[in-house]
């Protein structure tokens, strides 16, 4: 029996959270989706994901805050998240910082907008890891 992987995509744009979710039912995936941080976090602790794909700016909580987060905890520092955003001028490789000193490490790196195929080709290879 092939079980889907679920996938938690977070980003407070809807229409670009419907557009991923979109991309990755195509390629197989079951997706769910948060709309900020707060409810990212919440849907973590209910029901943990097989990897997260996470904008980074978003109100309240950003996804540096939630990527930090999930990496600091024991219990979900194993999900794979993609950060997927087009904040990209202070990235370097998958280690996402900004000039005011804030650090997260996310597993891998997109900036928007990325292609179908970039997007499922990199979330295979985290989940296959």
């Amino acid at each position: 029996m092939n079980v889907k992987k679920r996938i938690l995509v977070v980003d407070d744009e809807p229409d670009h959270c419907a557009l991923v979710q979109r991309i990755l039912e195509r390629a197989g995936f079951e997706v769910e989706v948060a709309y900020d941080g707060r409810e990212c976090l919440q849907k973590v602790k209910a029901n943990p994901p097989d990897a997260i794909v996470l904008d980074v700016v978003m109100p309240e909580l950003d996804g540096l805050v939630v990527c930090r987060t999930l990496k600091n905890d024991k219990a979900y520092c194993h999900i794979p998240i993609m950060m997927l955003t087009a904040e990209t001028s202070p990235v370097t490789s998958t280690r996402f910082s900004r000039d005011r000193g804030t650090y997260a490490e996310a597993d891998e790196f997109l900036a928007k907008p990325a292609s179908a195929e970039e997007i499922t080709r990199t979330l295979n290879h985290l989940l296959d890891r």
